[in-house]
């Protein structure tokens, strides 16, 4: 991933780079700065060069990925939107000093539907990890 512009950790994202990634994130497919920039001015003044700047500046910092194609360059998203959600929360976790009391206040505020997705998951990990070791059995000691 060297030429594409490194990222290390979670960068925080500046407003307009959040709205970009946001139109990035949205979009779901490799987008040209002329495409984002003509959806942003349907909602805010903005030019074209701040546009091409910031996407140019999610490049080097990680974020967006792009090739030529003819004149322009097409930029696409490193990671997913939930890729990046889940190391946000990863970074936060992370920051505390008891994770076991982080995780307790962050079930705790969960509506009911979000942490039957959390229960899903962690029973769908837990199975993958059982299949891996299936798969995997122990070396010799």
């Amino acid at each position: 991933m060297a030429g594409d512009g490194e990222a290390t950790g979670v960068r925080e994202l500046g407003d307009l780079e959040a709205v970009v990634m946001d139109r990035m994130w949205s979009a779901g497919e490799p987008r040209t700065v002329r495409g984002v920039y003509e959806e942003l001015l349907e909602q805010r003044r903005i030019a074209y060069t701040t546009v091409m700047t910031v996407m140019d500046n999610l490049h080097r910092k990680g974020w967006l990925r792009r090739r030529r194609d003819g004149r322009a360059y097409l930029y696409e998203a490193v990671r997913s939107r939930e890729v990046h959600s889940a190391e946000v929360m990863s970074e936060a976790l992370a920051g505390s000093t008891n994770r076991a009391m982080t995780l307790m206040h962050f079930v705790e505020h969960m509506p009911p539907e979000e942490a039957r997705l959390l229960r899903e998951a962690l029973d769908q990990n837990a199975d993958a990890g059982e299949r891996r070791q299936d798969v995997n059995p122990p070396g010799p000691a």
